[in-house]
């Protein structure tokens, strides 16, 4: 069990947000979010990033005046010679820390200090011990390992930079398709973008109507809003180190100051997990994967 003061995380945004929008978030998360890592890139679909990237230096800068650290994210699947040549450029000429997305990022990355993202599946102490020996200095774990496997890798870390996906929808898959213009009857390359219609993803159901999956762009995500508010202490007792919220179009900043609050008070968990549910009103909250059960489920 590791000493450290415990770390609340912002992952990137996986949604299309406008690049003003994303912008003005980022700086309400530097002004006023108990927040102390924050990464920064576009993970789902490289025809989103020219949008944003004008704006991500002004942004970096006010998020580390603020005191945080800041992390730049590499996509999660790399197809196209124009993203390998940008992920080359990334990798050589970034003097900010890297969360490798995509196998292609680590060998960049290799024997540099760089950050394994979730995408990268972490499932055992020899893969584990075999990303820190290449010179990462933080491992996320996938979402959907149960409270067992995560005790174990927290054993394995022996006291380094270990994290935990503990709110929002779950990245659950990727494909080279896109949903998202499929459902609008568009081709991937002329998707005029319409992913920007569903900030939080676009919900899918049944042929019954039951929501059961949300989608956004190429990628496949969980319809309820993963929470494990009511674990952190457990989570910090078994060697996590840091814990990571996902950005959602809601207020995140009262939802980091409720996450915050529970790691330094584990005592007002109950309360909390209480007015995080008024906050998130998109989806129901669920941590099933972390109790080895569905994924869906609340388990109180």
């Amino acid at each position: 069990m590791t000493s450290a003061a415990p770390q609340l995380t912002l992952g990137p945004v996986l949604y299309n947000w406008p690049a003003e929008k994303r912008r003005d978030f980022y700086f309400r998360i530097a002004d006023e979010a108990p927040i102390d890592v924050v990464y920064i890139g576009e993970i789902t679909c490289s025809k989103r990033a020219p949008f944003f990237s004008p704006y991500i230096p002004e942004v970096c800068e006010r998020l580390e005046a603020a005191g945080k650290e800041v992390v730049l994210s590499t996509l999660a699947l790399v197809m196209s010679r124009r993203e390998r040549k940008e992920l080359n450029e990334l990798a050589s000429e970034s003097p900010r820390p890297i969360e490798a997305n995509d196998l292609s990022a680590i060998n960049l990355l290799r024997h540099k200090k760089h950050v394994i993202g979730p995408f990268v599946n972490v499932y055992n102490e020899g893969t584990l011990e075999h990303f820190y020996e290449s010179g990462a200095s933080r491992v996320v774990l996938s979402c959907e390992l149960p409270s067992t496997s995560v005790a174990q890798l927290g054993k394995a870390a022996n006291g380094r930079e270990l994290e935990v996906q503990t709110f929002g929808r779950l990245p659950l898959a990727l494909s080279a398709r896109c949903y998202h213009a499929r459902s609008h009857n568009l081709t991937k390359d002329g998707c005029q973008y319409v992913c920007e219609l569903n900030p939080d993803g676009m919900d899918v159901r049944t042929l019954d109507g039951t929501p059961f999956l949300a989608v956004n762009g190429t990628q496949t995500m969980s319809y309820t809003m993963n929470s494990l508010l009511g674990e952190l202490d457990h989570l910090k007792e078994v060697g996590i180190t840091h814990f990571r919220l996902w950005p959602h179009d809601m207020d995140m900043v009262e939802v980091a100051h409720l996450f915050r609050n529970v790691l330094d008070n584990p005592e007002d968990s109950k309360k909390s997990l209480g007015l995080l549910q008024e906050i998130v009103t998109i989806a129901p909250l669920s941590n099933g994967f972390f109790h080895s059960t569905e994924g869906f489920r609340m388990v109180e």
